[in-house]
């Protein structure tokens, strides 16, 4: 009876390991799926939003994030431009002399945010300062491989404010393969935590509703 009980455990060992083993390769072909997807998914940068709102925010970042922002604005693309992010020991004087395009509208409609740390940050900043306005609408200004999580992490605060996309290029022109697929690596990889922590606060609330 022993023996038949060695033997049988023996046999369900080598059974677990290979379901551990073919549930890892689903995950690892899962993820990366999900990644390929990610990356074709990505929209281009664009030389204009793809409509009209209320107002601007712009994410900093890269600073060539800013300027396509500021030019909006002095277009008249939105009544006022937020940029979230900003340095604390930056001034809005300082930050003028570096922008070529930023005039009359940047000095009176252009309101700079120093609370924020992170995307998530951004769009809490973005969400206090839309409900101070009461803007129905907001411009994302951010770069391309940057937009999923923004939108994501602002249509979590604002769901009931509509988001129009502006993906900008980044900054850096040609970089090497390895940096790229390091970037946008780890992007994919931030995103993710995002949609997994805003579902399940989601869930949380609906519970507790």
């Amino acid at each position: 009876m022993r023996r038949q009980r060695t033997q049988t455990q023996q046999s369900a060992r080598p059974r677990r390991g290979g379901f551990v083993f073919s549930a890892l390769v689903w995950l690892f072909v899962c993820y990366a799926l999900g990644f390929a997807i990610f990356v074709v998914a990505l929209p281009r940068p664009a030389l204009e939003p793809a409509g009209k709102a209320d107002a601007i925010v712009a994410l900093t970042g890269e600073g060539g994030r800013l300027a396509p922002a500021v030019l909006l604005l002095e277009h008249g693309g939105g009544k006022r431009l937020l940029i979230t992010g900003v340095n604390k020991a930056t001034s809005k004087r300082n930050l003028k002399s570096l922008l070529q395009d930023a005039g009359s509208a940047f000095d009176c409609c252009a309101d700079l945010g120093f609370a924020a740390a992170d995307t998530r940050g951004n769009a809490e900043e973005a969400a206090q300062w839309a409900r101070q306005h009461n803007y129905r609408s907001l411009i994302v200004v951010t770069t391309s491989y940057h937009m999923p999580r923004s939108l994501a992490e602002f249509g979590a605060q604002m769901p009931d404010v509509t988001l129009v996309p502006f993906p900008v290029p980044s900054e850096e022109r040609n970089p090497p393969a390895w940096q790229t697929f390091r970037r946008l690596h780890g992007e994919y990889v931030k995103f993710l935590a995002s949609l997994a922590r805003i579902t399940f606060q989601g869930l949380a609330a609906r519970a507790d509703a």
